[in-house]
């Protein structure tokens, strides 16, 4: 499940299009506040940014879905039509993948969405199932001890 947010109504509608070809739920939103109650109700495997929205702003999303322990865990590809000046700070705040998106060449832009989506969902498997493991290991340490 992905949760989409961006207040561009065009550029919404064609990621969504372009994640749901690929196989993806797709559920979206056009504000930040939107953006915090769907991610709340809904539990998304990942979250898709914009930076820039209305009512609260895409780092005020960031920090406030970081911060609640029912949504810290989910992560979040930063989208943006900034400079990567902002990459690193974003990146130290919890963002899992930063994307500048471009209406110029969408479909390519979409296509790059999407595996930028899969390359994120598929790490952070990973490190759950090593989290898992070693989980498991403690505790037949723990039992064997």
């Amino acid at each position: 499940k992905v949760l989409l947010v961006d207040d561009s109504k065009f550029l919404r509608m064609a990621n969504e299009r372009a994640l749901s070809k690929a196989g993806f739920e797709v559920s979206t939103a056009a504000d930040g506040e939107e953006a915090l109650q769907v991610a709340k109700d809904q539990l998304p495997d990942i979250i898709l940014l914009d930076m820039l929205l209305p009512k609260l702003s895409g780092p005020e999303v960031l920090k406030a879905l970081k911060g609640n322990p029912a949504t810290m865990h989910i992560p979040v590809i930063v989208l943006t039509s900034l400079s990567q000046k902002n990459e690193e700070k974003l990146l130290s705040e919890g963002a899992a993948a930063y994307f500048e998106k471009s209406t110029l060449e969408l479909d390519k832009s979409s296509d790059r969405l999407v595996a930028t989506v899969e390359t994120v969902l598929d790490r952070t498997n990973r490190q759950k199932n090593l989290n898992l493991r070693l989980q498991g290991l403690a505790k037949k340490k723990a039992t064997d001890d």
